[in-house]
């Protein structure tokens, strides 16, 4: 009889150390941001873009600014080398 509560005790410990591991398992997951995609170009009607100082067209979206290219009428994310590009300038009024 001596022997069977040895036993009993024995499972019931590992059965308790089982438990422990999986809880170890399902422990919360960890917080992960994720960055938002952001594309390099959009397309946006003329009338919702507002118009800057020197007329060029230019829409905001979550903080980024997307100017728009003349040639082929998208909306490109920002970056220095559209100011020496004519594209992006509006054209010419005569």
């Amino acid at each position: 009889m001596r022997d069977t509560r040895i036993s009993e005790a024995g499972s019931t410990s590992a059965a308790k150390e089982s438990k422990e591991e999986s809880r170890a398992v399902v422990a919360a997951p960890s917080s992960t941001v994720r960055k938002r995609v952001v594309a390099k170009a959009i397309y946006v009607n003329d009338a919702a873009a507002k118009t800057s100082v020197d007329g060029r067209l230019y829409y905001d979206v979550d903080g980024k600014r997307y100017w728009k290219n003349y040639k082929d009428g998208k909306y490109y994310l920002f970056n220095k080398s559209m100011f020496a590009n004519p594209d992006f300038k509006p054209p010419v009024k005569n």
